[in-house]
């Protein structure tokens, strides 16, 4: 299998695909590049060269047990982006992978970075705090450690088919393919990665790193998302980046890069177009 080695020596999986603008797709919790299939097809179909890594822990990537925070995650993508010689680089980011490009863009981007796009992502900061009130308490986090450190796998099971996609609203149409796609995802990576993850994604504060972006940066966010609201995070982010543009959609949920493919690899081919 590809793999890039990080500075710490760690084995990040990655796929690349065609010779054409590349475009760089960053996963959500507790997934693998394998979640951006729909994405990564389209693209690939038209021209571009896309690239899409396993997080560490995560997928087919190394299962260490340490360096499972936002500063390492950044860390490992600077990696793969200097293994491969990317450049001009559209970078992609779905929950967790929304903050991992973030980071990445402020900390290591200079030169290498075109735009970016932040999809149902997690930025600012998640988590709600005296300074934060619109964001989520620190029982909903707390449950997803429970969750992770007891029956994982039915853990799993129950939050693709409810929240996820918004298959628990009421007239939904569940696709159990969907669903068991999410699980076998999740349980290809590693429990320890999922746990300490948890704190990554809900507890990092990525304003400082919002402000220093000054690339183009769609922010795209379902208007029914259970997992990350998008009171609590897509409408402060944009406020904070120096070239933000904010596109909710009425009644999609967090995985409408998957069931709503269509919309979103339209609009996301108009704006790296644009």
């Amino acid at each position: 299998m590809p793999t890039a080695t990080t500075g710490d020596g760690v084995e990040i999986f990655y796929k690349d695909w065609g010779s054409g603008r590349p475009v760089m797709f960053h996963h959500g919790w507790p997934l693998s590049s394998d979640d951006w299939d729909a994405q990564l097809l389209f693209f690939a179909r038209r021209g571009y060269r896309v690239i899409a890594h396993d997080r560490r822990g995560h997928g087919r990537s190394a299962q260490v047990g340490d360096g499972h925070d936002v500063d390492h995650y950044a860390a490992d993508v600077a990696a793969v982006v200097e293994h491969l010689g990317l450049r001009d680089v559209v970078h992609v980011g779905h929950c967790a992978g929304g903050g991992e490009v973030i980071r990445y863009v402020a900390r290591h981007g200079a030169g290498r970075v075109a735009k970016a796009v932040l999809i149902g992502a997690v930025p600012p900061l998640l988590l709600k705090t005296r300074a934060n009130p619109a964001g989520l308490p620190m029982e909903v986090f707390d449950g997803f450690r429970e969750g992770v450190a007891g029956d994982r796998s039915e853990f799993y099971l129950n939050v693709a088919a409810g929240p996820f996609y918004g298959f628990n609203r009421p007239g939904a149409e569940a696709s159990q393919g969907v669903i068991w796609n999410w699980w076998r995802q999740g349980m290809a990576g590693s429990a320890r990665a999922h746990h300490e993850g948890i704190k990554a994604f809900s507890e990092t504060d990525f304003t400082a790193d919002l402000r220093a972006i000054d690339v183009p940066t769609l922010v795209m966010h379902g208007g029914d998302d259970q997992v990350v609201p998008a009171a609590a995070s897509a409408e402060l982010s944009v406020g904070l980046l120096g070239d933000g543009t904010l596109k909710v959609y009425p009644g999609l949920s967090h995985g409408m890069c998957t069931v709503n493919a269509e919309t979103v690899n339209a609009d996301l081919l108009a704006f790296i177009e644009g």
